[in-house]
C-alpha cells in the first residue's frame, strides 16, 4: 500500500522539491529521509481528505440534523469534534509512518497477485476478526482508571455523537486502536487491493456507527445502536464489528 501512495504522488513532490531545495535527501525516491516525510504528509492529508468527506457527507444526506437539538449536545460541537480531529491527525500520521515504511523495505506480508479467488473472502473474514478482537480488547484497556483520564476520556466528551465525532480523540487513542489493522499484513498473507478496500472501508464504517442512525439491532453485529450506549453508558460494546468478544469476559 506504501508503494501505491509514494508512487502516485511522487510527481507532485517532485516539482515542490526541485523548487527549494538540491539536497538528495529529499530529491532521491529511496532516501529514507524523503520516504518517511512524503509518507507523513500523505497520511496526513488523506486522513484528513477522507475523515472530512465521509463525515460531511454522512452529516447532510444520512444524519438526522435535528440531533443537534438534543440537550446532550454540546456548544459548538461539530467545530470542536473537527478541530481535536485534525489536530490529532499529524501526530497520529508521525507514529503510522513506520508502519509503512518497513512495508516498503518488505517486512509486510502484502502481495500484489492474486491466484485464487477464495484468498479473497478467507482474507476479509480473517482480516476481519482479527482487527474487531483486537481492538475490543485495546479500546477496553483504554477504559481502565490509570489511564482513562488522559487518554480515552476526549473521545467520550461527546456523548451524543454526530459522524465528525467518529476521529475526534486523543491521537495515542486513535493510533491505539489502529495498530491492529497494521500489524495484521505483517502476520498473515494479503492481497494489497483488498486490503487497500478493507483500510477505507474501515474508514466509513468508523463514520456510521457515529452518526446515530440504527440500520441494525443485531445482537452480533456491532451497530450505531451499540457504539451509542457506549458514548452513553461507557461500559458496554468496545469492539468495532461484533459484540463476539464478551464470550471471554
Amino acid at each position: 500500500m506504501a508503494d501505491y501512495l509514494l508512487n502516485y504522488t511522487n510527481p507532485v513532490f517532485d516539482q515542490a522539491f526541485q523548487l527549494v531545495t538540491d539536497s538528495p535527501l529529499l530529491l532521491v525516491h529511496d532516501s529514507t529521509v524523503r520516504i518517511c516525510f512524503q509518507l507523513w504528509v500523505v497520511l496526513t492529508v488523506l486522513g484528513a481528505f477522507q475523515y472530512l468527506l465521509g463525515s460531511t457527507l454522512n452529516f447532510y444526506l444520512i444524519f438526522d440534523r435535528e440531533t443537534l437539538n438534543h440537550p446532550k449536545i454540546l456548544p459548538n460541537q461539530v467545530a470542536r469534534e473537527i478541530y481535536l480531529s485534525l489536530e490529532s491527525l499529524p501526530w497520529t500520521a508521525t507514529v503510522t509512518v513506520p508502519w509503512f515504511f518497513f512495508e516498503l523495505r518488505g517486512y509486510s506480508k502484502l502481495y500484489d497477485t492474486i491466484e485464487n479467488w477464495w484468498e479473497i473472502p478467507l482474507q476479509l473474514v480473517t482480516f476481519f476478526l482479527f482487527t474487531d478482537c483486537l481492538v475490543y480488547w485495546i479500546h477496553r484497556g483504554f477504559h481502565h482508571p490509570s489511564v482513562y483520564g488522559w487518554l480515552h476520556k476526549p473521545h467520550h466528551t461527546w456523548k451524543v455523537c454526530t459522524p465528525y465525532s467518529a476521529l475526534a480523540f486523543h491521537w495515542l487513542d486513535g493510533y491505539g486502536q489502529s495498530i491492529p489493522y497494521h500489524l495484521y499484513v505483517y502476520l498473515f498473507p494479503m492481497y494489497k487491493p483488498l486490503y487497500i478496500c478493507a483500510f477505507v472501508f474501515v474508514q466509513f464504517w468508523t463514520i456510521s456507527i457515529h452518526d446515530g442512525v440504527y440500520l441494525s439491532n443485531d445482537e452480533i453485529i456491532l451497530s450505531c445502536a451499540h457504539h451509542t450506549i457506549h458514548h452513553l453508558e461507557f461500559n458496554y460494546n468496545y469492539g468495532q464489528y461484533t459484540t463476539l468478544w464478551y464470550v471471554f469476559v
